[in-house]
């Protein structure tokens, strides 16, 4: 056994140790129940933070945090699984030591909102959660929005809550996708990802508590029979300021270098490559949308400018099929145009703008080329 992995079999130890006593015991008149609210991390999968249930009882030596972000990488067929949508995450447990030192280790601010609840209702959470974790209730199917980390919190401080349930409340007139946009704006081609995989429903309104942090100011600002959820709110943790370097070859202008690129450059073989891949993402988009059940990808209107017709149009143009290659030329065109039209009113319009624009003027500058060929003949 190696020093890391005995490490890890220590800490995973002591931690059933003490999940262990935590599931026999009776809370303490004493003891505190929290919310964590975990800073921004660098990865993808910690764009967004990190919300966690923390229960305190030192009369006890309990203080143990609850966490529904779990999930098995060793998960037969995991990619699959994941973009399908019944990928199962878990609620796991650690110590509030081991938490800590993770979050202060990756340098990502942490929060605390202790809430004002009564003794039974302590109880209550305390008990469902043990439950939960030695049945089917551990597992949950993922979903982005509607299931995650944050939303079965709030559904497990709701459950205590049966009259006064926290809401979404501020800026319910933003859309999810809006919301999501300022969390990645800093990583061009990661917010490009995000927003041409995504469809129609994350252009709603946001009126689901579903990130760390409108959590963390809905709880701030909850009022319940004239008292404040929130009785304190503590910085554990904050994190140390980074300089972001901002990279030079993950931004717009790169995107807009590399289309101009592709215009200029007299081959052929590299625009025939450009409108393939562009047909391979529309393909990919179009069968994630019957396959997957992550409703945040279906009815996806980005296949209008990441169209699979583009595949036929370097088949017919090899084929030299001009007949064929105007109409579907001329498709393409009017799909990009009611493309453009829907952008017009999207956060994300000023981000893929260059591509419509390339994109037009690669299929006039095929379809010219080909006419004079033809004329030629």
């Amino acid at each position: 056994m190696t020093k890391n992995n005995f490490i890890l079999f220590i800490l995973y130890f002591l931690g059933l140790i003490n999940i262990s006593y935590a599931q026999t015991s009776t809370l303490s008149n004493e003891a505190k129940v929290s919310v964590l609210t975990c800073g921004l991390g660098t990865e993808s999968y910690s764009r967004y933070g990190h919300t966690a249930i923390r229960i305190k009882d030192l009369n006890n030596a309990i203080d143990i945090v609850y966490n529904y972000g779990a999930f098995d990488f060793d998960t037969p067929n995991f990619i699959l699984k994941f973009i399908k949508g019944d990928l199962q995450y878990f609620v796991s447990t650690s110590s509030f030591d081991n938490f800590y030192a993770n979050y202060v280790y990756e340098n990502r601010s942490v929060y605390e909102q202790e809430l004002n609840l009564s003794y039974l209702q302590k109880q209550q959470l305390f008990t469902k959660l043990n439950q939960s974790l030695l049945s089917e209730d551990k597992y949950y199917t993922y979903k982005f929005i509607d299931r995650n980390c944050t939303t079965m919190v709030v559904d497990k401080i709701n459950e205590l809550l049966p009259k006064n349930n926290v809401l979404k409340k501020t800026n319910t007139n933003l859309t999810y996708r809006t919301v999501l946009y300022g969390y990645a704006k800093q990583n061009f081609f990661e917010n490009l990802g995000i927003n041409i995989i995504f469809g129609n429903k994350v252009d709603n309104a946001s009126e689901k508590i579903f990130l760390p942090f409108d959590l963390y100011n809905e709880l701030k600002n909850f009022i319940a029979n004239d008292v404040s959820l929130v009785k304190n709110t503590s910085v554990l943790f904050k994190a140390k300021p980074v300089f972001k370097k901002i990279q030079w070859y993950d931004s717009i202008y790169i995107l807009v270098f590399l289309l101009l690129l592709i215009i200029w450059l007299p081959y052929d073989n590299i625009k025939y490559f450009y409108f393939l891949l562009m047909g391979i993402l529309g393909i990919f988009f179009s069968l994630v949308g019957f396959y997957s059940l992550h409703e945040e990808v279906l009815k996806n209107y980005n296949i209008l400018l990441f169209n699979p017709a583009y595949i036929l149009l370097i088949y017919f143009s090899l084929k030299k099929n001009f007949k064929f290659l105007k109409i579907t030329i001329v498709f393409l065109i009017i799909t990009l145009s009611i493309y453009l039209i829907l952008m017009l009113s999207k956060i994300h319009f000023a981000m893929v703008s260059p591509i419509i624009i390339i994109n037009i003027i690669l299929l006039l500058q095929l379809f010219y080329k080909q006419k004079k060929k033809l004329i030629a003949l």
